[in-house]
């Protein structure tokens, strides 16, 4: 079908564009360079004006500001944020240039002397409603042109109760009160619009019937035709007058369309009005339809939103009706005498021009060849599902990932681990939309709720492709990417059981049951100290998980850990990410329970810190005065004499022992330095050349809670324990500024590093008390 879009243009074509014209054509061009270029004002300009009167807004202030300023603030207000947000403007082609061009003309062309403007207007809607009838297969319609893409199915509304309601016009609302009118829509329509229409109609919601799709037979997304034919004869029975049947070429949700046939014939046997919307309606300007669209073309409105289909911002929606009563349409409001209401369709009228009929089909052949591609490749993936009404021809394609048909991968298989638990499947579908809306942002995709199978993942370019400018190598990235996430989709499926149970196992873990959380799972460290009020109890929760969380996110491993969304029931909780094949489920939970029992025990010291040095210092001072009393008795008086005492000791030196001392900040004590230097010669002949090295050891590059190789455990489970263990010990910041020359001893002696056993120092007797005073 070709279509003559210069059928009506008459008239030779204009030698010379009028000077007007042209210039406000170079203004317009020059608005759209500086307002897509994203370059800033300078500061002469900002600096050029000052505030004159405090009661008039600044840009209000003076004599005005030129069309550069203006155009500058606009920018400013579109790009301001680019940089720290990372936002681009889409693109715009040039038909969208020609959709930008019209609504700058309607302005223009609205101060024109009024003959002229009714000629010209007059011209633009009917060459317009004339090409768009012809498009879509719509024969002898009338159209209205609407930035609501709902406004058309009010104005059709008021149409229909003109008509049934002959003295409506006169009487009002009065007249519906004998005869209530019922509008009908399937329950498959976008969520809102029957409410929507009941009121600004001022209709009750009694008035709207909804109609549940099939059950048994046909798709779970059309209306169930048998149902309606029932719910039309009860209304009739009951006195109602049934008005008007929405229906859908296209569901919003997985892009189904209704048997409209069908449904023709039941408006006809009831004198109602069919209004068909839907994307699938873009597919009527193809060569080849289905019949299941092409019945759309006997409906007495539907409702077109070109816009999207072809990538024209700004563009108005369309509904195109029949209707034999201008005067009833203008009394609807589907027409008005108004010359400057018809300029809506001047943005449509020049981009329909400058794509041409070839260039229209093209874009939609090329939406629709883009579903068909994604489709082929989904079917060879496992573990997707998809929903789609004709394999053969279906604009929208909407999946989702299953567990009923996954492939086992190795290590086990997701069959059975969580049948039943759709919300958990529903998380990791949402999830997986948003990874592939994340990084391959042309592809358009984006999640969607339907009612019978859950969250899925829809793709529906006549909506998106014109737009974001779609190609085949587009798809392809998609399915890629969709290769690598369906199996960590498999394994975080796989180990969230596992997870569970080996957190149920730990004492200090408890596991938070979150359905809604894409990931392995949520768990809490619970403090063993149970003697603390509910309040303290709490805050002391919130303090070691969050440090916990710190600790966990700078471990190197491909594992997230994060404190969940930013609206959730569950606080204090860690949230872990997506799983991968070879992750340790039973090392991981260790790490953490080891993570959390070192972060307990770190705060109750600094905790009990302050009276810990106060008691261990008076002890410390009583055992120093003890050791000056036995000095004193072993040496005798007159060895404490300054001059006496000297030159005993040259004519008969005592040998005396001296005792070093340790301060023990856990106990808040003084401790013998001798275990300490025997514990440090043990370890030197410990790494003598001779002695054996520990085996335990990652090897180079394996990361944290990764096993060697898929389904080996030839990693010991604890080493990243331990390696953690003496991580945190070396990172652990120690609040005791005043105690420079403390010791702190571990719980096990056996264990203390060679650094610390040689930084102690042996306290000579004379300066004990020196070092009681320093301690201080």
């Amino acid at each position: 079908m070709r279509l003559g879009f210069q059928h009506c243009m008459d008239k030779p074509p204009v030698k010379m564009m009028d000077p007007t014209l042209a210039e406000m054509g170079n203004h317009l061009s020059g608005a759209i360079k500086i307002l897509e270029s994203g370059k800033l004002e300078s500061d002469q300009i900002k600096e050029r004006r000052k505030l004159s009167w405090k009661d008039i807004p600044g840009p209000l202030q003076g004599d005005g500001q030129d069309v550069v300023s203006v155009l500058q603030l606009v920018q400013n207000l579109m790009h301001g944020d680019d940089d720290q947000q990372g936002h681009r403007m889409q693109y715009v082609g040039e038909q969208g240039h020609m959709a930008l061009l019209g609504h700058s003309l309607a302005a223009y062309i609205s101060v024109l002397e009024r003959e002229r403007l009714r000629k010209l207007t007059t011209r633009i809607l009917s060459d317009t409603t004339l090409w768009l009838c012809r498009l879509f297969r719509y024969e002898n319609g009338s159209a209205y042109y609407h930035e609501d893409d709902r406004e058309g199915l009010l104005k059709v509304c008021r149409l229909v109760i003109n008509t049934h309601y002959e003295e409506y016009a006169t009487e009002g609302f009065t007249v519906l009160s004998s005869k209530h009118p019922v509008i009908y829509q399937s329950a498959a329509c976008r969520p809102g619009l029957g409410q929507y229409l009941c009121s600004q109609l001022g209709l009750p919601l009694s008035s709207l019937c909804i109609v549940p799709c099939n059950t048994m037979f046909g798709s779970l997304h059309q209306m169930d035709v048998a149902l309606l034919d029932k719910l039309i004869k009860d209304d009739r029975e009951s006195g109602k007058v049934p008005l008007l049947l929405i229906a859908n070429a296209g569901t919003p949700g997985a892009g189904h369309t209704d048997k409209l046939s069908r449904l023709k014939e039941l408006c006809v046997q009831y004198n109602m009005w069919l209004h068909v919307e839907g994307v699938n309606l873009a597919t009527l300007a193809l060569g080849q339809i289905s019949s299941t669209v092409t019945a759309a073309t006997k409906c007495d409105s539907m409702t077109l939103t070109p816009g999207p289909w072809l990538g024209l911002p700004a563009v108005p929606a369309v509904t195109l009706y029949r209707h034999e009563d201008p005067a009833l349409s203008l009394t609807a409001g589907l027409t008005s005498s108004q010359p400057v209401e018809k300029l809506r369709a001047l943005p449509l009228w020049l981009s329909l021009q400058y794509l041409g009929h070839d260039g229209i089909v093209e874009r939609i052949k090329h939406a629709s060849q883009l579903s068909q591609q994604l489709l082929e490749h989904l079917k060879t993936l496992a573990s997707i599902k998809t929903s789609v009404e004709d394999e053969l021809n279906s604009p929208v394609v909407v999946f989702r990932f299953s567990q009923d048909n996954s492939a086992p991968s190795s290590g086990g298989s997701v069959e059975g681990y969580f049948a039943g638990e759709r919300d958990i499947i529903d998380a990791l579908n949402r999830w997986l939309g948003e990874q592939l809306a994340l990084q391959v942002p042309l592809s358009g995709v984006d999640v969607v709720e339907l009612e019978d199978e859950g969250t899925c993942v829809r793709f529906s370019p006549l909506m998106t492709a014109a737009a974001l400018g779609t190609q085949e190598n587009d798809v392809a990235a998609l399915v890629e990417k969709l290769g690598e996430l369906i199996p960590v989709l498999c394994c975080t499926l796989r180990f969230r059981q596992d997870f569970k149970d080996e957190v149920l196992q730990q004492a200090s873990l408890s596991y938070i049951e979150d359905l809604s959380w894409p990931g392995l799972g949520v768990v809490r460290y619970e403090p063993r100290n149970t003697d603390l009020d509910e309040d303290k109890r709490q805050q002391r929760v919130e303090k070691i998980n969050s440090e916990l969380l710190k600790k966990l996110m700078e471990l190197d491993t491909d594992l997230e850990f994060s404190c969940g969304p930013e609206f959730c029931e569950e606080t204090n909780g860690i949230f872990i990410g997506m799983a991968t094949e070879d992750l340790d489920v039973a090392e991981l939970v260790e790490t953490i329970g080891s993570v959390g029992r070192d972060i307990e025990e770190s705060g109750k010291l600094f905790e009990n810190m302050t009276e810990v040095v106060r008691r261990g210092i008076q002890e410390a001072e009583l055992q120093l005065q003890k050791a000056n009393e036995e000095k004193l008795i072993e040496e005798g008086v007159l060895r404490q004499i300054p001059l006496v005492g000297s030159v005993l000791n040259w004519f008969s030196p005592v040998q005396a022992s001296v005792k070093g001392r340790t301060f023990n900040l856990a106990e808040g004590c003084l401790d013998s330095t001798e275990p300490v230097y025997s514990i440090k010669a043990q370890m030197n002949t410990e790494a003598s050349p001779d002695s054996p090295k520990s085996s335990t050891k990652r090897f180079p590059g394996q990361k944290l809670f990764r096993r060697h190789g898929a389904g080996s455990d030839s990693i010991s489970e604890t080493s990243s324990v331990s390696q953690l263990e003496e991580s945190f010990r070396e990172t652990a910041p120690v609040q005791v500024t005043d105690v420079e020359e403390a010791e702190v001893p571990q719980e096990n002696p056996a264990h203390i590093p060679e650094d610390t056993a040689s930084s102690d120092q042996r306290v000579p007797e004379g300066q004990e008390t020196e070092s009681v005073d320093h301690l201080r």
